[in-house]
């Protein structure tokens, strides 16, 4: 199968990666993440992707542009419900790159992650792909969350410790809602 994995990070490509390879899938990687702020944590998060999916033979296709403006007017006065905005415009531009390259299917590493939202990627990640005309891999990794971790910490990938966007980086330190741990 032909497929596109849109890529959050690289300790949360570690075990999607090797579960899809088993299954006989070698997946193109795709990073589209304007949601990560600052920017130097964008970079830096980046460049350790690139680094293990070079390391892993994966190809990596790479939007780097920082759309922030963007995604901060997505999201202001919907605070609550900034994650959905997220997933979706995430989501919609993988479905959208998969459709005009070619990939019989997209997902996402996002479903690997215990702290995300799962049914709601699932949902989305249908109906984004419905919309571009182009199936939706559906997978749960998150049986593989320890050993993502284990391998994640192996490859001496950088960890952060908040989702990316400047409300879960606030969450983090204030001690609102659930504490992310280093993923």
């Amino acid at each position: 199968m032909k497929l596109l994995l849109h890529v959050c990070c690289g300790p949360c490509l570690v075990y999607p990666l090797r579960a899809l390879e088993e299954e006989g899938i070698e997946p193109r990687g795709f990073f589209y993440n304007p949601n990560i702020q600052p920017y130097t944590e964008f970079e830096r998060r980046l460049r350790s992707l690139e680094g293990y999916a070079a390391a892993k033979g994966m190809p990596l296709i790479v939007r780097d542009d920082y759309p922030l403006e963007e995604w901060l007017r997505g999201v202001a006065f919907r605070e609550t419900d900034r994650c959905r905005y997220c997933y979706h415009l995430r989501l919609s531009a993988a479905a959208r790159l998969a459709k005009k390259s070619g990939f019989e299917a997209f997902t996402t590493t996002l479903l690997y992650s215990r702290r995300q939202n799962h049914g709601l990627i699932r949902d989305l990640g249908r109906e984004a792909g419905q919309e571009a005309g182009v199936a939706f891999l559906y997978r749960d990794f998150r049986a593989g969350w320890r050993e993502g971790i284990k391998g994640s910490q192996a490859a001496g990938l950088y960890r952060q410790s908040y989702c990316g966007c400047i409300y879960s980086e606030r969450d983090r330190f204030q001690g609102r809602g659930p504490r992310p741990s280093r993923r």
